[in-house]
């Protein structure tokens, strides 16, 4: 079994960008300590960071006096620093009311690859293989997404919140919402989830242990695309912003259809 302790890190809030002063990559905690990084970094605004000595998964790491300027933000994991992609479906009981299907009795789960992976402010390509997209009905979802921070393996409910690394705190609601080209479609909350942070946690590390860098999609709420009459869906330059509270933020996302001429 793991340490039963929690993490002890120095920074509340991380951020992996490319600074203008060194053109090099580093990670940071904003200064300013209510700022929408995402939206910020989207508006062009300046994003200014006290440097993090040390790696994002390294619980040593140390937050120093040193400030940086945001030239551009990345995600906060690199490639290499993801271990795995593991998602919830159907976590949410009003999407599944929505979606017409029972609560499930235990977690839904997929993968998705590391490769499916984009960061902030990157456009969503839609695959020709996945066009018309009327027919193939690509959907947005806006999903709180857990960093693991330490290895997990056969945890309890009680201790699952010692191994998240990026986490906004023990808070048990967290809202989120889905906006797209300046229309909230999907405005929810966690305390719908069917599965907490908790409970998804201690499951996962059942079957096998959970490495730091692994990240969790838990699900995402009601007011997807493909379950409206009509439906909605991504298409070529659409605008598409997810939120989530408690300071984690926004992130925005264009849409170019593969064969089609990018909308600047």
């Amino acid at each position: 079994e793991t340490l039963k302790q929690p993490i002890l890190k120095q920074w509340t809030r991380l951020i992996r960008f490319v600074a203008a002063e060194t053109a090099q990559v580093h990670i940071g905690q904003p200064v300013d300590p209510k700022l929408d990084v995402g939206l910020a970094a989207w508006n062009r605004q300046v994003i200014k960071a006290y440097e993090i000595s040390g790696s994002v998964l390294d619980p040593a790491a140390q937050v120093t006096s040193s400030i940086l300027t945001v030239k551009e933000l990345l995600s906060p994991l690199s490639r290499e620093e993801i271990k795995t992609v593991r998602c919830l479906g159907l976590n949410y009981s009003d999407h599944a009311t929505e979606a017409k299907m029972a609560k499930p009795a235990a977690p839904i789960l997929f993968y998705k690859p590391l490769a499916s992976m984009i960061g902030p402010n990157a456009p969503i390509f839609i695959p020709k293989v996945a066009q018309p997209v009327e027919e193939h009905l690509s959907d947005y979802e806006v999903e709180l997404t857990i960093v693991i921070g330490k290895m997990a393996k056969n945890v309890s409910e009680a201790d699952a919140l010692d191994y998240v690394l990026g986490y906004t705190g023990v808070n048990d609601t967290i809202p989120l919402t889905c906006t797209l080209n300046g229309k909230v479609l999907q405005n929810g909350n966690t305390k719908d989830q069917i599965f907490s942070v908790r409970q998804t946690v201690a499951f996962l590390s059942q079957a096998t242990t959970l490495e730091p860098g692994s990240v969790i999609l838990t699900g995402t709420p009601a007011g997807v695309g493909f379950v409206r009459k009509p439906a909605i869906v991504l298409k070529h330059g659409d605008d598409v912003r997810v939120w989530v509270g408690n300071g984690i933020g926004t992130l925005v996302n264009t849409v170019i259809e593969e064969g089609m001429r990018a909308k600047l």
